[in-house]
């Protein structure tokens, strides 16, 4: 006989516990003015199925003069907690039953109260029989997904989408609501390769943000462009335009030039007039100054990456939502105030909370580290080290893609930070060493590096071997 024969009985019988009227000890008020309903249900049940009404209902005890015990849950919708009432007494939800935005309300509500069995399974079912919906609907499943770190399964599906199929992200039906902040990391994703199109839909969707803006700019005021300009501000330098064809550039954006600023308008049509004019990679130094708008005073980062490093320091995870908005003051860039490791210790020792960015040369890759305690001169020739617990070293593979990124924190305490007189900004015995040659007075542009784990939790390249330095440079941060 199966132990689980009898289980759908027992689900009935609860089922109709709840129904009964005569002995349940608890009213629950859901929802808000107009729209409230009172639902009866006993404490002993509620108690052990949902840990989030355990905490609500310790301190709603039942008095000993039989009076009711009562709980107040206004930012539930009725409807949806009578689904989830049902569900946590007879244990059984038929999902069929309900349309996606009802699935949608009962995952975020089975979250809230934490009826973690719940969650994994509703996302399941979302992913298994609504995947076109989804897909069409992506701006609504991507905000959810990202609302809270219980729905991984819908974090990996919006992941896996943006992978293998952008174009349905971008022809979604509420492509154009989808929020700056989403439509900038996906556009910054790696796999999104889509040329011209890129461009295309992101004038789609800054023109949508302005109804009042028709879908052909020969008829555009000065203010019209201005007004299409400040929408696309942070766009523009994310739009891989020396990847266009001629035609593309001509036809789809030459017509939108007044909305690209100047100076990155000059160096395109140079660019697309005269191919030898400037290779690829060297319109990456004016896509980092355009994306610098907010004040980071880098040729390196972006006010992006010093959010990301903020959260780190804060040790926070990508996804979490930005605690401190930490000021990056540059104290010291080494091709302005030169590259030895004497300028370095002149102009950085006894100065703490310090984030070091190192630009790898002939190449995309950002490396770095951040140190909260002083910086300070080694003794003679001998290595020295500072301790601390909150230290890291971090990379990204592509400077302009901030998402392809790895931090790796500090073991062992007692050897985060070098102190050398022929080193510059260094972590841990070999984590990330930036060095001065014995053989010669100092270390210049051709300053070199190399990162092998030992003190830190990672390896932060995928190789330990040497690295040149085209520039390095670092900030002081304090709060705003």
């Amino acid at each position: 006989m199966a132990d689980n024969k009898f289980l759908p009985k027992l689900s009935q019988n609860l089922l109709e516990v709840l129904d009964d009227e005569e002995y349940y000890d608890i009213t629950i008020e859901v929802g808000k003015d107009p729209y409230v309903k009172f639902f009866r249900a006993h404490m002993a049940i509620l108690n052990y199925r949902s840990p989030y009404l355990r905490r609500i209902l310790s301190t709603n005890k039942k008095k000993n003069d039989g009076t009711i015990a009562h709980i107040k849950l206004p930012n539930i919708l009725p409807e949806i907690f009578q689904i989830i009432l049902r569900y946590i007494y007879g244990g059984r939800i038929s999902l069929v039953e309900y349309d996606i935005l009802d699935i949608i309300k009962i995952l975020l509500t089975a979250n809230e109260l934490s009826i973690q069995e719940l969650i994994p399974h509703l996302q399941s079912f979302l992913i298994k029989n609504k995947t076109n919906w989804m897909e069409q609907n992506f701006n609504l499943i991507y905000q959810t997904s990202f609302e809270n770190n219980s729905f991984l399964g819908l974090q990996k599906f919006c992941t896996k989408l943006i992978s293998k199929q952008p174009e349905k992200i971008f022809n979604s039906s509420d492509f154009t609501s989808i929020p700056e902040k989403a439509l900038i990391s996906l556009i910054r994703h790696d796999k999104v390769k889509m040329g011209v199109r890129i461009w295309e839909h992101v004038l789609k969707w800054g023109i949508a943000k302005n109804p009042g803006l028709s879908s052909d700019p020969s008829s555009y005021s000065n203010d019209d462009f201005n007004v299409l300009k400040n929408t696309l501000q942070q766009f523009i330098p994310l739009i891989k335009f020396n990847e266009f064809t001629s035609r593309e550039f001509l036809n789809k954006v030459y017509p939108y030039k007044k909305v690209i600023p100047e100076d990155l308008q000059d160096n395109l049509f140079k660019y697309f007039l005269d191919h030898d004019y400037v290779p690829r990679n060297k319109l990456e130094p004016q896509i980092i100054k355009e994306l610098n708008t907010k004040g980071i005073d880098s040729n390196i980062i972006t006010i992006q990456h010093a959010e990301l490093i903020s959260k780190w320091i804060d040790k926070l995870e990508i996804t979490d939502e930005l605690k401190n908005s930490y000021k990056f003051k540059l104290i010291l860039r080494g091709s302005r105030d030169g590259f030895t490791a004497q300028k370095f210790h002149e102009i950085c020792d006894n100065k703490s909370c310090t984030v070091t960015i190192i630009k790898v040369k002939d190449s995309n890759e950002i490396l770095g580290g951040y140190n909260p305690i002083e910086w300070k001169n080694g003794i003679s020739k001998f290595v020295s080290y500072g301790t601390t617990k909150d230290s890291f070293i971090f990379s990204f593979v592509n400077r302009i893609n901030i998402e392809n990124c790895l931090i790796s924190r500090v073991e062992d305490e007692e050897h985060a930070i070098v102190y050398s007189n022929y080193h510059g900004p260094s972590f841990g015995s070999g984590d990330l060493i930036i060095y001065e040659g014995y053989q010669r007075a100092s270390f210049n542009r051709n300053t070199s590096g190399y990162c092998e784990k030992r003190c830190y939790e990672k390896q932060i390249r995928e190789t330990p071997d040497k690295f040149s330095i085209e520039d390095y440079e670092v900030f002081q941060i304090h709060n705003e």
